[in-house]
Parts: structure tokens; sequence; C-alpha cells
């Protein structure tokens, strides 16, 4: 088994699937850091790193290009900019990129995990989704999903996801750090 304190989750801290990745975290001895903004509320207070506005800009990106890559409209509303902002640099520090949702018709993924999920692409990171409607993990290879068992094999992850976790996603996290770090 992997010495699971030379890894280290980058998220978000939001209720859910970041809290849950967080909780997993924590109990394995993996460290975390929780990407965060001031006045942004987060369900785990715990490593907390508040960016600053200069920090989240460098994340920045047209509102309009975002809306062509998700196919949805994002308006140009300052909190939604600073999140997606803030899930760049969650996406940029991990070098493997974990999600739960539920993935579309369109190939993207549903709400603004979906952001993580099409930046790791274009960032051409190792990305694995739990689709919690197939209750079946997918990764994201030669431009298409594919069913997959992917594993934690970078020291540097990242993990985004729907704030509905279901107990089948619950499990499929559970399992992906039993799988790379051994029962706790």
């Amino acid at each position: 088994m992997r010495d699971s304190t030379k890894f280290t989750l980058f998220s978000g801290g939001h209720r859910g699937v970041e809290s849950a990745f967080g909780e997993m975290a924590e109990e394995w001895g993996v460290n975390e850091v929780n990407y965060s903004f001031m006045g942004h509320k987060v369900e785990r207070n715990k490593n907390i790193r508040n960016l600053s506005d200069e920090e989240l800009g460098r994340g920045d990106i047209s509102m309009e290009l975002a809306s062509k890559m998700m196919n949805r409209t994002y308006y140009e509303k300052r909190k939604i900019r600073k999140v997606l902002q803030l899930i760049f640099h969650m996406v940029n520090s991990g070098h493997q990129v974990f999600a739960v949702g539920t993935i579309l018709p369109d190939k993207t993924v549903k709400g603004g995990t979906g952001w993580a999920v099409e930046l790791a692409k274009l960032f051409h990171r190792p990305l694995s989704v739990f689709d919690q409607e197939t209750r079946q993990w997918y990764s994201w290879k030669a431009g298409t999903w594919q069913e997959d068992s992917p594993a934690i094999e970078h020291e540097t992850f990242c993990a985004s996801g729907t704030r509905d976790l279901t107990e089948e996603g619950r499990r499929a996290i559970r399992q992906l750090f039993v799988d790379a770090f051994g029962t706790p």
C-alpha cells in the first residue's frame, strides 16, 4: 500500500462530495487543502486556503467561453465567476481529478462539477467521474467516457461533485481510498 501522508487532496469543502472526500482524507491521513474565498461558505471548515482576489483572477475565464464549453448559459454574475475561478485552482493543483455527479448526454457533467470536469479535460488530467444515476465509474479516454475502475495514482488529486451525494456515491469514494491506502 502507498504512504497516504505523501498524498494531497485539493477540494472546495462544499456539502456532499467535497466534504466526503475531505472526511476520507482525514481518516486515511491524506493531506487536504480546501480552497475558498472571503464570503464563501463551506461545510468542511478544515485546512482552508482563502484565495485573494488577485489569486482568483489567475483562474479567470470568459463567461461566454465557459458557457460554450458547458453547453449552458452562465451570466456575468460575480459569485459564479468566483466559483469558477476557485474550481480552476482546485483542478490546477491536483494532477488527477475525481468527480461524482451525473454525466449528461452531451458528455458534460451536470452543475458546477461540470466545470471541474471540463478543466480536467482541457488540462489533460487523468479524469474519472462516478455517475450516481448509473452507479458506475467512468474515465475520460480518447475523447469519450469509458467504464472504468479508477485508482488514486497521483500524489496530488482534486475532488469535486454534487452536493446531493448518494450512499452509492459515498461508497464509491470510500472504495477509492481503500484501494489506494488499505483499510484505515
